[in-house]
């Protein structure tokens, strides 16, 4: 059996590009922690850990808003780190550090200035947050995603690939292949995992009512955000890759396409934004513009999915279709 699969990209500055992401977590982890060890002895019992407008409104130990603080710290730096490890060959990942940088930021600030709030009050209850302090957590996150964006350097030089669509793969009878790609939405992955990050701090620090709609949204977004396009014999699947099992988001056989092809797919202009979309006559998972594998279905209907050697896709499903059709023909 003759198979096909995917090329591995590894920059071989992949791991440095991985410890400049990780290091804002680092650094705001080693300066909660000072700050911690600087008014523990000041802090009330309770501290205050959340806040509706200025007042304080939600409460917990000293050393639980600690813990949790430094776990959260903990699985956005290591999410973060393993995202540019797995993307360190994308062109946007500069712009994915800038965003570990910004998060790490705003979130650092956020934590440092509810200790030092709580540093020296009698009671808890009489903690506030002035509102101006959301402006400066602001200005601290985009100066620290500037700087990340900085550190990151120049996007990766990429390979240059045909375009167009090919329209048969020149596959011996009694053989098969497959083809396999990974896509990712940066946006997607990052704002699943802050939804997911700030949910359980929400639930912890407050109450898992409130939590539920940041959790739900962290849950609907992720498994969109980062899918394994596969096409052999049995035709097109798309697979979430960061659920376990073996869930799949798409599946459409040989029996059901017609023809497919390759082009450029603006998300936009076409499908009004990113992820899984449904208009008339087409639907498609769409993480970005670009490149993409076409797939016109046996009832008229189009599915589309943006994906980089859209081209090698098309031509591996028409050669399946074209034998599929042979059989049936026979």
């Amino acid at each position: 059996m003759k198979s096909a699969s995917s090329r591995s990209l590894a920059p071989s500055n992949g791991a440095a590009r991985t410890w400049i992401a990780v290091v804002p977590f680092l650094v705001v982890i080693m300066a909660f922690a000072g700050v911690y060890v600087g008014v523990a002895d000041r802090l009330p019992d309770p501290v205050a850990t959340h806040f509706r407008g200025e007042h304080a409104d939600g409460f917990s130990s000293a050393q639980g808003f600690l813990a949790v603080a430094l776990a959260v710290l903990l699985v956005l730096g290591c999410a973060f780190g393993l995202l540019v490890q797995l993307r360190a060959s994308a062109p946007d990942v500069p712009w994915l550090i800038a965003s570990c940088y910004a998060a790490a930021g705003g979130l650092g600030y956020g934590l440092c200035t509810t200790l030092l709030a709580n540093a020296g009050v009698g009671d808890a209850s009489d903690v506030r947050a002035p509102w101006w302090q959301w402006a400066v957590a602001l200005g601290v996150a985009l100066l620290a995603g500037a700087l990340g964006r900085l550190l990151a350097g120049a996007a990766p030089a990429q390979s240059p690939r045909g375009h167009g669509a090919t329209p048969r793969l020149d596959l011996p009878d009694g053989t098969t292949a497959g083809w396999s790609r990974i896509i990712s939405s940066t946006p997607l992955i990052v704002l699943g995992a802050l939804l997911l990050g700030a949910g359980l701090m929400v639930g912890v620090l407050a109450d898992w009512l409130s939590a539920a709609g940041l959790l739900f949204g962290g849950a609907a977004v992720l498994p969109l955000a980062s899918v394994r396009v596969t096409v052999d014999r049995r035709g097109l699947v798309l697979t979430p890759t960061l659920l376990p099992g073996r869930i799949r988001l798409r599946c459409i056989p040989v029996g059901r396409i017609a023809e497919a092809g390759s082009r450029r797919i603006a998300c936009f202009a076409e499908f009004g934004g990113w992820g899984y979309r449904i208009r008339a006559g087409a639907s498609g998972l769409v993480l970005r513009s670009g490149e993409g594998l076409v797939v016109r279905l046996t009832n008229g209907r189009e599915f589309a999915v943006t994906v980089d050697d859209a081209a090698t896709a098309a031509a591996l499903l028409n050669t399946y279709v074209d034998r599929a059709h042979s059989r049936q023909g026979g």
